[in-house]
């Protein structure tokens, strides 16, 4: 088992090399130029040649990997090209605001989605069946944009029960955070619940047919606790899986709920670097959401091996 940990371990660490070297490839290759887009369109061409010196950007492109790559290693991210302020000091509390989001999410939606997963595989072929499944493909076919607009035009349009943006103040009391964050909260968990409810209800039915299955229903165990001592557990890793590639999405594809409801997070400001040209901070959240996801899916592999018997002994565990 520490073999496999190890190994999955170093495979994380070079796939994480290998983004950071497609991120910083890729960022550099946006259109525009981060100085002109400081110093304005009227500046003078020497204006813009001095800036970019300054700034560092006419070095050659491994060395300025060179320099970002050991300024990371060190816990250094840079400064900001628009502010000069660093980026250490402000990437924290956007960080935080999007784990806060992520996690509130992921509250809400892993023991629905598992509760639902397991209710529509105890009711297999029912109408409460039919009707969660398609629930699911639904939200499953809206895009996150479509869901939060709709959300917005319902519950603060038209019903005026919450607001329609999700900007949050240090001044603000917790209660009132936590109202901004509901239609967030809402548009995130209507993807990520669907996904994974139709993950747990295939993953129970795909062992519903194995022999120790059978024998419980020849002993007269009623379907209900079938289906929760003997096939849940059976059907766990997959399930645990889904799930991690679902918490990494609330990471990674939070970016489009946060600008639609101007939430003061990750996505947020990466999206707003975009559109300044600031390479440096695009390049960090980058890594952190990079980061985010590697770790998610480790972590997710290894869970699956500790609660798969069959697993630990392929991994000498």
């Amino acid at each position: 088992m520490k073999r496999y940990v190890a190994t999955r371990l170093l495979l994380g660490l070079v796939t994480l090399f290998c983004v950071t070297v497609l991120v910083f490839v890729a960022t550099n290759m946006l259109p525009g130029d981060a100085a002109t887009e400081i110093l304005g369109r009227g500046a003078t061409p020497e204006t813009v040649a001095r800036f970019r010196a300054q700034l560092g950007l006419d070095d050659p492109l491994v060395l300025r990997y060179g320099k970002w790559i050991w300024g990371l290693l060190h816990g250094d991210l840079g400064q900001s090209l628009t502010t000069q302020a660093s980026i250490n000091d402000t990437i924290w509390p956007r960080l935080w605001s999007t784990l806060r989001l992520a996690g509130l999410t992921a509250l809400v939606s892993v023991p629905l989605a598992i509760g639902l997963g397991v209710l529509s595989a105890a009711r297999e072929g029912s109408f409460l069946d039919r009707a969660l499944a398609m629930a699911a493909l639904t939200a499953i076919s809206f895009p996150e944009f479509f869901t939060a607009y709709l959300l917005i035009l319902v519950f603060s349009v038209k019903l005026n029960l919450l607001p329609n943006l999700s900007t949050i103040f240090p001044e603000m009391t917790f209660l009132e955070a936590l109202r901004a964050m509901v239609l967030p909260v809402m548009a995130l968990s209507c993807l990520v619940t669907a996904h994974m409810m139709r993950m747990t209800r295939t993953s129970i039915l795909s062992v519903m047919s194995q022999p120790y299955i059978e024998m419980a229903f020849l002993k007269g165990v009623p379907r209900a606790a079938v289906i929760t001592r003997h096939a849940l557990p059976n059907a766990a890793a997959p399930i645990i899986a889904v799930v991690a590639m679902n918490l990494a999405y609330l990471v990674v594809g939070i970016v489009v709920i946060e600008v639609v409801f101007v939430y003061p997070g990750l996505g947020q400001y990466m999206v707003d670097a975009v559109g300044k040209r600031d390479i440096p901070v695009v390049q960090a959240c980058g890594v952190f959401f990079a980061l985010a996801f590697i770790g998610l899916n480790l972590i997710s592999d290894v869970l699956a091996v500790l609660v798969n018997p069959r697993l630990r002994r392929r991994t000498g565990g």
